[in-house]
């Protein structure tokens, strides 16, 4: 395979229409965009016909549970670790890997080496430390201000359980001190010290972070709630905390297990409200538990989720004319981009950005994806697997 690679007649979302154009990828960069473009006579070029068929940045899932979640129904109910193949499938090339209710099993050093791993399949990963429990969340150097600024796939904490039968049930003055170590370690490092919060359907709901907005001179931007199409009370209270000035991420389900309210009806309701959908970041949960408990707690049932509900979520958007494609496909590559600290580098399309790419074929299905510049599935089909899969 050439250094250099020239993706031909394809149109351009970058997440912007850019039209009709063509890509030079020089390694794992993009190199030139453009119509017309002028290249040596004697360049050894891949040339790639992508002509009409969608040419998209890599999607950016924000929350999976790369190591497995689950664990509720005993420890025959431990969900796998994920395959890069499922990854690739679904045309994500990057993503943030958290742990969840069950840091016994399951641990920050475990959760590095696996995203580890799977950048050395192909894929760009980074992590949370931390889990469900707090103030004294899982870490690799026992501090979480040090994990943060010296681990360089450690972007913030979490996902840190509020207002969840399942979580620690913490003090606000506990549940500041995490946030601001996370903040501080991110100041310290160079990164966003993001505090991803799962918002569990509790009756206290949202009031920690009001009172962490309204008391503190943390900036809002330091917190991410998410699972918060939950139920209505919940997003009611997202809407509010986006009023302001929150970001929110809203987690993409199975079509048999759709949360209360749809994304399509979220997303409409924010825009009534006069929210940027620039606020809003869609993930899949994947490899995490999907439980269903009775009003006593008592666990009655469970799915897994999939970080091909993603792609499937976006399909949705655009098939039914909820938003028009650039549009909606900020919610899955720019906006994540610019949470995780990662604006210009991922989750575009444009000169010098990292050549992660999908194509998609003219229904939105994935034909194509390129991941820092390497194609691992074409016309539908996996050519490059795991580890396992390539031994």
């Amino acid at each position: 395979m050439a250094f250099f690679k020239l993706l031909t007649g394809g149109h351009i979302y970058g997440p912007d229409d850019l039209g009709q154009q063509n890509i030079l990828i020089a390694g794992d960069r993009i190199a030139a965009i453009g119509r017309e473009l002028d290249l040596p006579e004697n360049l050894e070029v891949d040339r790639i016909s992508v002509t009409g068929k969608n040419i998209t940045p890599g999607f950016i899932d924000m929350h999976v549970h790369i190591t497995g979640g689950g664990g509720e129904a005993g420890p025959a109910s431990r969900l796998p670790e994920i395959n890069v193949c499922a990854i690739l499938s679904a045309g994500v090339t990057t993503l943030l890997g958290v742990l969840g209710t069950d840091a016994v099993s399951r641990s920050t050093e475990t959760l590095l080496a696996k995203a580890q791993g799977l950048e050395q399949e192909g894929i760009t990963a980074y992590i949370l430390s931390g889990s469900y429990i707090f103030p004294n969340p899982s870490t690799v150097t026992g501090s979480l201000q040090k994990d943060i600024a010296l681990i360089p796939h450690i972007l913030g904490v979490g996902e840190l359980a509020i207002s969840d039968h399942r979580g620690p049930h913490a003090t606000f003055e506990e549940f500041l001190r995490v946030i601001s170590d996370a903040r501080v370690g991110g100041l310290i490092g160079g990164k966003p010290g993001l505090a991803v919060l799962h918002m569990g359907g509790g009756d206290e709901r949202m009031a920690k972070l009001f009172r962490l907005v309204a008391e503190t001179e943390i900036p809002i931007l330091q917190i991410l709630p998410t699972h918060v199409t939950r139920d209505e009370a919940l997003f009611d209270d997202a809407i509010k905390f986006a009023l302001l000035g929150g970001n929110i991420d809203i987690t993409a389900h199975p079509a048999d297990f759709l949360p209360k309210i749809s994304l399509a009806s979220a997303l409409d309701r924010l825009q009534s409200k006069n929210i940027s959908l620039d606020q809003v970041t869609v993930s899949s949960d994947a490899n995490g538990s999907l439980p269903r408990f009775d009003k006593n707690k008592k666990l009655i049932g469970m799915q897994a989720a999939a970080i091909d509900s993603l792609t499937l979520e976006y399909q949705r958007l655009v098939g039914d004319g909820c938003l028009p494609a650039h549009e909606a496909l900020r919610l899955f590559t720019c906006n994540p981009a610019a949470r995780l600290g990662l604006k210009g580098e991922k989750g575009v399309i444009a000169s010098a950005a990292c050549a992660d790419i999908v194509v998609f074929d003219d229904n939105w299905q994935v034909d194509t994806v390129l991941a820092k510049g390497e194609i691992y599935v074409q016309d539908g089909k996996l050519i490059k697997g795991g580890f396992f899969e390539n031994h």
